[in-house]
């Protein structure tokens, strides 16, 4: 005899159909809520900090503020009782920005002028890709991701590489040019190492001697090229990603939330992690 559920276990599964089954009715309606709240918190934030809309409607501002943060939380809460695995949730890319979604404000309790951290909330609009569930735009954004991830190593060690070099470019323009010239110390030196390298340029420390003008020179030549070898890594991990993935995403369809766009070699839903017929 079948295990009759409970109430608990039933309102759990129409909360998960809601805040996860992107593919109905009610759950597509939640989702352009959600987009729309998140909208109008982050244009609140950004009212809040002009002056002159401050000074009138500050109190109005900070009141919605919290309506939505309320409504936030509440969403956060019933994301973790609905799913079987919350840990899995709470420390996912998705449940982390949830998270910080909603505490800028309850800090502002403590440390007053926090709300303004409250625009991270903008990184919600990630969600915008797995709600318009466009196999291109989700299978392009995999294979971005498997760039960056396979690019990881060899962009941390041109980082390292870069970092040394600051440090022993700021030394010698520090011993070249002097105090008088505006480079007081060795940190100093390698801020504007920094500052060249990036091509930024802000012109408040200048090398005044020859030799210092000639290293400068070096030192912008060489800032084009660091700027080109991290995207030439990512690219290349791209173009390799693209060859190992020429396939489009075929519609496999869940069993249990119905949705249907997955990647051809998916064997789980990555909306409820449900196994996935094979073709």
């Amino acid at each position: 005899m079948k295990k009759q559920k409970s109430k608990y276990e039933i309102f759990r599964e129409k909360i998960k159909i809601i805040l996860y089954g992107t593919n109905t009715i009610l759950g597509r309606m939640f989702d352009l809520v959600l987009l729309g709240l998140i909208l109008l918190s982050v244009l609140l934030i950004m009212l809040d900090t002009v002056e002159g809309i401050s000074q009138k409607y500050h109190q109005q501002l900070i009141i919605c503020e919290w309506i939505i943060t309320i409504f936030f939380t509440i969403e956060y809460a019933l994301r973790i009782i609905s799913i079987q695995k919350p840990i899995k949730y709470i420390f996912s890319f998705y449940g982390i920005i949830d998270l910080l979604a909603v505490l800028p404000m309850y800090l502002s309790i403590f440390f007053p002028g926090a709300s303004v951290l409250s625009v991270v909330r903008a990184l919600r609009f990630f969600r915008l890709f797995k709600i318009l569930h466009i196999p291109q735009i989700s299978h392009q954004s995999a294979q971005l991701r498997d760039a960056i991830e396979a690019s990881k190593e060899k962009i941390l060690v041109f980082i390292y590489f870069v970092l040394i070099s600051t440090v022993i470019i700021g030394t010698i323009m520090y011993l070249v040019e002097g105090k008088e010239s505006g480079f007081t110390s060795i940190p100093m030196g390698i801020y504007w190492t920094i500052v060249t390298l990036t091509t930024v340029g802000y012109g408040d420390i200048s090398p005044q001697s020859p030799l210092g003008q000639f290293i400068a020179a070096l030192v912008m030549i060489l800032g084009y090229g660091i700027i080109a070898v991290p995207t030439g890594i990512v690219t290349a991990e791209f173009a390799k990603s693209s060859l190992r993935n020429n396939t489009v995403n075929s519609k496999k369809t869940c069993r249990k939330c119905q949705s249907q766009v997955h990647f051809d070699n998916a064997k789980y839903c990555y909306e409820c992690g449900t196994q996935l017929p094979i073709n």
